[in-house]
């Protein structure tokens, strides 16, 4: 249980810390109050209760009625801050919902609006210098390592179809379909011309 309760009093105090730092989130959370959501993260078989008021208050454990319950894999979490996935999440066995999905909507909206200012945090202990080149510095960083991965599969993809051709090029695969829906075309005249035949 010591787990559960550090687990749970992280995830509450970095929320309300969002809170806090914006200034819509009021507006938005007035939506959720009294309303209870739990997530069940299926990795660990673990249910955090969401309990909203004028904070969020996080559970392990809740004796109550549940207005709502989301079930996901911790991969699907970042993808449930974008409201309009919800519906393609649910269609794609990502996530299953059960109760109001109009309140899971207004959970996904709080979410995409807990936007942290690390930039701004980071400032109050090193500086705005110092914070906003350490921010740069991360930020250009990543997009170095994504276009990296990016150009790494992109070869891969080069080595596999050219030089070892395990796998037939995009301008193939075309010319294959073009060559099937050609023979579609040829098998469906001979067929009709064969159908006159018979029956003259």
């Amino acid at each position: 249980m010591p787990l559960d309760a550090f687990v749970t009093g992280a995830v509450e105090t970095s929320l309300n810390q969002l809170l806090k730092d914006d200034a819509d989130s009021q507006r938005r959370l007035a939506r959720l109050r009294g309303k209870v959501i739990s997530v069940t993260l299926n990795e660990f078989n673990k249910t955090l209760y969401f309990v909203f008021s004028h904070q969020i208050d996080v559970l392990a454990g809740f004796e109550g009625e549940v207005d709502c319950q989301l079930a996901l894999n911790l991969t699907v979490l970042p993808e449930l801050r974008q409201q309009a996935n919800l519906t393609q999440l649910i269609k794609a066995d990502k996530l299953a919902l059960d109760g109001d999905l109009q309140l899971a909507q207004h959970f996904s909206t709080l979410l995409s609006g807990l936007k942290p200012d690390v930039e701004e945090k980071l400032s109050q202990y090193t500086g705005d210098v110092v914070a906003h080149t350490l921010v740069s510095s991360v930020k250009s960083g990543s997009r170095f390592i994504r276009q990296g991965v990016k150009n790494r599969q992109r070869d891969l993809a080069e080595v596999i179809t050219e030089e070892w051709q395990l796998l037939p090029q995009p301008l193939e695969i075309v010319h294959f379909y073009d060559q099937v829906d050609d023979l579609k075309s040829d098998v469906a005249r001979f067929e009709a011309r064969l159908n006159q035949l018979l029956e003259r």
